[in-house]
């Protein structure tokens, strides 16, 4: 059995916004392969905690370290580095409308560093495959279901093959059925390796979907 890796590891740290503490003392260690929930109401700092995992929300005390690299030190020019290792997830899907499945896509490889056009079509064929969308590839956004553009979000956030997959309320604006399908996917994910952080406040696919499950309330984070 192939030993899990140590992703993840927070040390009594404080998350802020704007000045204020949002999630305070967590101590939380993360491992490759984990299906993981974050529960709690809106508001109580799920959004901030996944932020604070890419830079994009800061650590005020505390040490904590994200794919081995440490928050509290790393340069500016390290931070799209450890992005790329992490794919995102968003409840609004965030696509670019004006352009193709495949454009949209192909933007995201080209940012990143991707420059061979075959290598290009390659990876874009085999995320689209991963997440059930082979034949949706020349379609618009505004031509797909709510859950198929989530579905394009998932294979966007799968392209350069991240460790940890981080969704934010990603069945927000689907249907049940749709939002059970999206769940049933990212589950499915984990089997390669790759962690899968859910940020929800929909407790239904904890019964459907079993994983670990982490809850934030009143400021502090802990696990159920």
């Amino acid at each position: 059995m192939k030993k899990s890796k140590l992703l993840i590891k927070y040390d009594h740290v404080d998350i802020c916004q704007q000045e204020l503490t949002v999630v305070r003392d967590i101590t939380l260690e993360v491992h490759s392969g984990e299906f993981i929930y974050l529960l709690g109401k809106v508001g109580s700092g799920k959004s901030s905690f996944l932020k604070s995992l890419y830079k994009e929300v800061q650590i005020a005390n505390g040490n904590a370290e994200v794919l081995s690299y440490d928050l509290n030190t790393i340069k500016n020019n390290q931070i799209p580095y450890l992005r790329r290792k992490i794919g995102v997830i968003f409840q609004d899907f965030q696509l670019l409308t004006d352009r193709t499945v495949y454009a949209n896509l192909e933007f995201i490889l080209r940012a990143t560093g991707w420059k061979e056009k075959e290598a290009i079509e390659e990876q874009i064929q085999i995320v689209l495959a991963q997440v059930g969308l082979k034949n949706k590839g020349y379609k618009r956004p505004h031509q797909l279901s709510g859950g198929e553009q989530q579905r394009v979000a998932i294979a966007r956030a799968l392209l350069n093959s991240p460790e940890i997959i981080l969704a934010d309320e990603p069945t927000g604006h689907l249907d049940p059925e749709a939002g059970r399908d999206l769940i049933e996917l990212l589950n499915g994910i984990t089997a390669s390796g790759t962690t899968v952080i859910i940020a929800t406040h929909n407790y239904t696919w904890v019964d459907l979907y079993p994983g670990r499950v982490i809850y934030i309330e009143d400021e502090q984070m802990k696990t159920i």
